[in-house]
């Protein structure tokens, strides 16, 4: 019996130690494709989720369409009807990896890393290549970046009516706060 009790912790506190996935349920994502002299199209997500494993830097997140939130409520009916339909695509999704990371490396000054992998949006998918910030805070990690999206890669339809009003690269900045799961 001892020797079952000693086991159990020992694979208890074995997970612990090599449990480094670092996660987030409320991270925030942000579009804005404004256009000069027209009304601002722009939105915010709070709720999607990202993953960052310590061990190989890789990394993941989940947004759901229907929840971005405009100022403009008929924008946003707009948004998820007709540009996102989000019944028929209800995520937008990263997988990819942190290229050379390590988190021993890690401090309270911002480290800039190559960020690249797979971005599926409107049920298209394309490879992606930019820069994460990762700053530790405490036992937490920052983790910032952005991107600019052309809405037609990801066959997103803008009709000509209102094409000129929607920027043709629409810049989207991710912000994570990662704690240990």
């Amino acid at each position: 019996m001892k020797e079952v009790i000693v086991s159990v912790l020992f694979l208890l506190a074995g997970n612990l130690v090599f449990s480094q996935k670092m996660i987030t349920r409320a991270g925030e994502v942000k579009f804005e494709a404004s256009m000069p002299a027209f009304e601002e199209v722009a939105a915010t997500n709070k709720t999607t989720s990202c993953i960052l494993e310590k061990n190989t830097g890789d990394f993941v997140a989940l947004t759901l369409i229907k929840s971005f939130k405009f100022k403009a409520p008929l924008m946003e009916e707009h948004f998820n009807e007709n540009y996102m339909e989000s019944s028929k695509f209800p995520k937008a999704t990263f997988k990819g990896k942190i290229l050379d990371f390590d988190a021993k490396k890690l401090s309270a000054s911002k480290t800039v890393y190559d960020l690249e992998g797979d971005l599926t949006i409107h049920g298209v998918t394309k490879k992606i290549k930019t820069k994460i910030n990762l700053t530790l805070n405490g036992a937490k990690i920052l983790a910032t970046s952005a991107i600019s999206v052309k809405p037609q890669d990801y066959k997103i339809e803008i009709p000509s009516l209102v094409k000129g009003k929607i920027a043709e690269n629409v810049k989207v900045s991710m912000n994570f706060v990662l704690e240990a799961n």
